[in-house]
This record gives structure tokens, C-alpha cells and sequence, in this order.
């Protein structure tokens, strides 16, 4: 079986620019037009509020090489996942570590890690606002009331819709207060549909109703999550002058990679939507944009599938990577780390470089679909 690898946008439209450029996070959704340039900086006008299908199987054994992942993992992009063409399964498990090179690593994760992208996407979003995380967390945390059995469930999940109410109704005022002024408009409007939609959730609670609980869950966390987009007010920092002349994001932008599969009866193609995100990772998430628009990917053939991670990047001939045509030479990036409390990410260095043995990043490898990137060639590890 073998797969071969197609790119496009599907719902981040994107501009390119030599200057500082505000993103503007609107709704839209329509492909995008790139001008040419040897400085491509990628501002996207829409955000990622796109729904985030169950992770499903996908296998291929066609090769069995890959780059050493010591060398590599960037954390560029979350939630990848199909949302096309196969059966609903897990395909890529969590990984777990046999012996721990330090005494402090155990403690790494000090709590249950957070395995769903859209969640982590919402956590990972540059602000600061107590009020809107009181009212996220409750509706977060529906996930881990519904792992109760039968209907007992509604018991905690009409817990976390009253407390999401009240926190609602308490912090509305400091809320739309931590919005951009540009966007109070349509913060309002989703914070009144979010406040109309927690009233359906308690009735479908008093209902006894449990199979519809999921779906009106992930209706209000979307309207949280365009709230807490509307609070991001530009981009939240400066990118080393030293990477600059790099293609960046500066902000998030989805990708849609089209995979077809050979020798497969049961499947001919999947797609995998791909939210990338410049905030937390812009060089990384920049250079990935920009290999898409040069359709660097398309028609390539993924090289492992194992169920430990879906790898491509490898083209045909003798290179290892994308050769910058601005330079003749393989284009290389730099490990790009954002740590949980910092203003901006860590270059060049790993935390145990900097001595950051128990530092919680931005983009961790919870979530099933994580995407990672090669910092020497243009592998992806899925």
C-alpha cells in the first residue's frame, strides 16, 4: 500500500507582507493568493474554528526509514485529523517512556494531560483573561463527566453547565472588556449565543438526554473559542531579527492535505486538516506554509506508516529537503519551542539546554494527530 500526498488551503485566507501586518480573525472561507517574494511573511485574515473530527487509522508499510527523532521534533501545528474516509479509531497511541534520563522528568506533566487539539488550541492562544478561562474550563471538563457510565454522567455535566453559567453571568463585563476594540461586536454576538446555548444544554441535562450532550458541548466551546480569539490584538511579539527573512505566520492558518490511498478497497483518499499555529511556533508553521504554496508536498509518496507515526518529506533525487532556489542550498529551520508562562518561544536550544527540566510547552504532544516537524529536512511526523 502507498499514499500519496496533496496540499491546499482550505479555510484561512492569507496574505504576505514585508511589514508588520494584524491578523484579523474573521470567519471566511475561501483559498488564498500568495504573491511571490523571497521574504514571505504569512498574516492569516480567519482563525481556526473548524471542527475536529474523531483520529482515525491509516496505515503503510511501503518503506521502513525514517530520520531519527532526536534530531527533529518542532512542535509546529495541532489537531491534525481526518476528517474524510475512515472508520472511527485511534492511530496514534500515546507514547510512553521507559526509563527517565533524569529524576525530574517524571513530573514533567503535573496533571492529566489534555488530549483534545481543540482544547489545546484554546489553552494555547496568547491571553490573559480569568474570566473567559472560568467559563471555558467548566465546558472543558464536560469530556471527563461524560467518561461516567449510563446517565449518571448528567449529574456532573449539569454541575459544570451551572458553573459555566455563573461564571458567564458574573465575568461578562470583564470579558468583552479583554476584547480588541474591532472585535467587541462579534464577541457579543457569540457571547450571546453562548449564553442561549448553555440555557439548551441545561435543558437537555433535565431532559436526561446524554447523546446530545457532546455535540451542544462542542457548538459552545467554539463560541468560547471565537471569543478568546477575539481578544488577540495583533501578533504578541517579535521574532528574532536572525529569522525574520524567513516565510513566518503570524497567527494561525488550516491546511488541508489530501491522502490517497493505493491497494486499498476499502479506501481511496483521506484528508487530513491541519491547524497551524503561528502564535506558538512561527517560523516552523511559516516554513510549512510556504513548502505548501510551492506544492513541494503534492504527489509525494508517504514514506512510513506504522502506527507509531505517519512520516513524508522525502523527495524524489538525490535531495534530503527543499532546496531554497533563493540560496541553492537545503533550507533549514530553528528548533522553535513556546514554554507555558513565557512571552515568546526559545530558539536553537532544548529545555534541558536551558536547564528547564520540568517546563510545560505550548504545543505539547498530547493530543492524537500532533504534528511535528524535521528542523534539518521537510519530514512531518504525524
Amino acid at each position: 500500500m502507498a499514499a500519496s500526498v496533496s496540499c491546499h488551503y482550505f479555510s484561512s485566507p492569507l496574505t504576505t507582507s514585508t511589514k508588520s501586518i494584524k491578523p484579523k480573525l474573521n470567519y471566511s472561507h475561501f483559498a488564498p493568493s500568495l504573491s511571490k517574494g523571497s521574504i514571505r511573511h504569512f498574516v492569516p485574515l480567519c482563525s481556526s474554528q473548524c471542527s475536529l473530527p474523531s483520529e482515525s487509522e491509516c496505515q503503510d508499510k511501503e518503506k521502513d526509514w525514517f530520520l531519527s527523532l532526536k534530531k527533529c521534533a518542532a512542535a509546529v501545528a495541532l489537531s491534525v485529523s481526518l476528517i474524510s474516509g475512515l472508520p472511527g479509531s485511534q492511530w496514534l497511541g500515546p507514547a510512553h517512556a521507559s526509563t527517565p534520563a533524569l529524576p525530574d522528568v517524571s513530573v514533567l506533566i503535573s496533571g492529566p494531560p489534555i488530549k483534545d487539539p481543540g482544547a489545546l488550541l484554546r489553552y494555547a492562544l496568547p491571553i490573559d483573561n480569568k474570566a473567559i478561562r472560568e467559563v471555558q474550563k467548566p465546558l472543558e471538563d464536560i469530556t471527563d463527566s461524560l467518561k461516567i457510565a449510563g446517565v449518571k454522567a448528567l449529574d456532573s455535566v449539569e454541575r459544570n453547565t451551572r458553573q459555566a453559567s455563573r461564571a458567564l453571568k458574573e465575568g461578562k463585563t470583564l470579558i468583552v472588556s479583554g476584547v480588541a476594540k474591532s472585535k467587541t461586536d462579534h464577541a457579543i454576538e457569540l457571547l450571546n449565543k453562548l449564553e442561549a446555548g448553555l440555557g439548551e444544554l441545561q435543558q437537555i441535562v433535565e431532559d436526561r438526554n446524554r447523546d446530545a450532550v457532546a455535540p451542544k458541548q462542542k457548538e459552545l466551546l467554539n463560541y468560547v473559542g471565537g471569543v478568546e480569539e477575539d481578544m488577540v490584538d495583533g501578533f504578541p511579539y517579535e521574532v528574532p531579527e536572525e529569522y525574520q527573512n524567513m516565510p513566518l505566520l503570524k497567527g494561525r492558518a488550516t491546511v488541508d492535505m489530501k491522502v490517497k490511498v493505493k491497494d486499498n478497497p476499502n479506501l481511496e483518499e483521506c484528508v487530513f486538516r491541519i491547524v497551524l499555529d503561528g502564535y506558538n511556533a512561527p517560523v516552523t508553521a511559516g516554513n510549512f506554509i510556504d513548502l505548501v504554496e510551492r506544492h513541494f508536498y503534492d504527489g509525494m509518496d508517504i514514506q512510513r506508516a506504522d502506527g507509531f507515526v505517519v512520516q513524508t518529506g522525502d523527495p524524489e533525487g538525490p535531495a534530503e529537503g527543499f532546496i531554497d532556489p533563493s540560496t541553492e542550498k537545503t533550507r533549514t529551520i530553528p528548533l522553535e519551542i513556546m514554554v507555558v508562562g513565557e512571552k515568546a518561544p526559545f530558539y536553537g536550544e532544548t529545555l534541558e539546554d536551558l536547564g528547564l527540566y520540568k517546563a510545560q510547552t505550548r504545543l505539547p504532544f498530547n493530543a492524537f494527530g500532533t504534528m511535528a516537524m524535521a528542523r534539518e529536512v521537510r519530514y512531518l511526523y504525524f
